[in-house]
């Protein structure tokens, strides 16, 4: 599914079913990194934890911790030395190795092989089995050269995605598009939450999530770019360049990031007429809040 325009950057959403074990997973990841770069990508994104298929629910969980693997390892690194052959930035999701309780993390390589960062989940789950993770710490962004110019890119994990905080964080550290690998089903609601998020922030937010033959999950990957009004329109436009069906496939679209950028420079969004001298509730640990759970980790 290709969307025709005239953007210039073309992200690639690898929405795959992942294979039984680490290896035949990163073999796959291979084909379709290849494929991606055949259709002409800048970036190639993949779906949450794509190292183990997000294979954690229903497990125990000393054994799905035994999969986890290290920024370092071959499994990783070879997409490093992918993304250098292919000239094509890659975001490579794994169960991370990190001390006692693993990370859902995200590391991102520049065209050149370069480790541009590692995000690991700030938002974890802890409603359930993901309170046996450990949550990261912050949230980055770093400028991504492409083939076809720079761009400012942060990333945000799933459920991150529910905190307008994340995006708020990456877009004041300057992100012109966020990376969101998922593994959920993305219905409308947490299709809405994405779009506001771009709205927003004026920024891009592209995600990608397993297809349906995945339980649990049922595709629709997405990119907003972040853009609702151009001179030349009346009234608002759709931010959606892209939605993706059910089905496994590579999904492709192009975004415009100088138009993004003239937009940002012109509209009343973002951080242009914020207040932030006001918001001080919201780091305020002292002052009782409502809904906090303080009984979810063990």
């Amino acid at each position: 599914m290709i969307r025709n325009s005239r953007y210039n950057m073309k992200i690639a959403l690898l929405q795959i079913s992942p294979c039984k074990t680490a290896e035949e997973n990163r073999e796959k990841g291979i084909r379709y990194c290849r494929k991606a770069r055949e259709s002409g990508a800048d970036i190639a994104l993949f779906p949450e934890m794509w190292s183990n298929g997000y294979n954690i629910y229903g497990r125990p969980v000393r054994e799905w911790k035994r999969e986890a693997v290290s920024v370092d390892s071959d499994f990783v690194t070879g997409f490093g030395c992918l993304a250098k052959e292919l000239n094509m930035a890659i975001g490579i999701t794994l169960l991370e190795k990190y001390g006692d309780a693993p990370r859902n993390s995200l590391v991102l390589f520049d065209r050149f092989g370069e480790r541009k960062f590692v995000y690991a989940k700030v938002h974890t789950c802890d409603f359930g089995v993901e309170r046996n993770l450990t949550p990261g710490e912050d949230f980055y962004v770093t400028v991504l050269n492409t083939e076809r110019g720079e761009v400012k890119v942060g990333a945000m994990i799933c459920y991150d995605r529910e905190f307008p905080e994340s995006a708020r964080i990456l877009m004041l550290k300057g992100a012109e598009l966020i990376l969101v690998p998922n593994a959920c089903p993305m219905e409308i609601n947490r299709l809405s939450q994405l779009r506001a998020r771009a709205y927003e922030n004026m920024t891009a937010i592209a995600t990608c999530n397993y297809p349906e033959t995945v339980p649990d999950c049922n595709g629709g990957s997405s990119v907003f770019d972040g853009v609702a009004y151009l001179p030349a329109l009346e009234g608002s436009r759709d931010t959606c360049i892209l939605q993706a069906d059910g089905q496994e496939g590579i999904y492709i679209a192009e975004l415009d990031v100088e138009q993004l950028r003239n937009y940002r420079k012109n509209e009343v969004h973002g951080n242009a007429y914020r207040h932030p001298k006001k918001y001080g509730i919201l780091v305020d640990t002292k002052i009782d809040k409502p809904f906090i759970r303080n009984d979810y980790r063990e």
